[in-house]
């Protein structure tokens, strides 16, 4: 999977860098995990620090397009983003983390 970045927006008030990517596949469109990590590995980041938050992948096509933000630190992910994307990303905060030891 190649993956190839369109535009690059730095917003230093949430320490965020918004990110338009473009990536051709092979087969099925891949998991957003598997983006995540290639994008990752792209964008020298951690994948904690990158969270997808688009793919559009046109019928019939090996060609998907996506709008991801990359964050400075994992922490500054947990502080700005909405939980349920959180756990898209399968990122998880210092509260999920709480609440698993106290199960």
């Amino acid at each position: 999977m190649d993956v190839d970045i369109i535009s690059e927006d730095e917003n230093p008030m949430l320490h965020r860098t918004d990110v338009t990517f473009e990536l051709v596949h092979e087969d099925a469109t891949p998991s957003r995990l598997q983006v995540r990590d290639s994008l990752a590995a792209k964008l020298n980041k951690d994948a904690d620090e990158v969270v997808i938050r688009k793919l559009d992948t046109k019928f019939g096509m090996r060609k998907t397009v996506g709008y991801a933000k990359v964050y400075e630190t994992s922490a500054h992910a947990t502080e700005v983003e909405q939980d349920h994307m959180l756990d898209r990303n399968k990122i998880v905060t210092d509260e999920a983390d709480a609440e698993a030891e106290e199960a």
